[in-house]
């Protein structure tokens, strides 16, 4: 058994009822999901157009889902 007591006001914020369920964070996610995959690919089999193609989705991955975010369709910053 732990020896610390936790009060109330030492624990954190309840996150949002949407916490990473948002559209910014499903276009962020797949996005760099399949741009890990593809540099995956591109350096185990030593193409190196298909690693660079990797990196460009993985920076329009996440500009994609700051662009998302900024206009609304992200989690809230506070």
């Amino acid at each position: 058994m732990s020896s610390v007591h936790l009060e109330p006001q030492d624990l954190p914020e309840v996150a949002p009822h949407n916490h990473g369920r948002t559209n910014a964070a499903w276009v962020t996610n797949i996005g760099l999901v399949l741009a890990a995959l593809l540099i995956c690919i591109g350096i185990a089999w030593t193409v190196h157009p298909l690693t660079i193609a990797g990196i460009v989705i993985a920076v329009v991955a996440a500009a994609a889902g700051a662009a998302l975010r900024a206009l609304g369709h992200g989690q809230p910053l506070g």
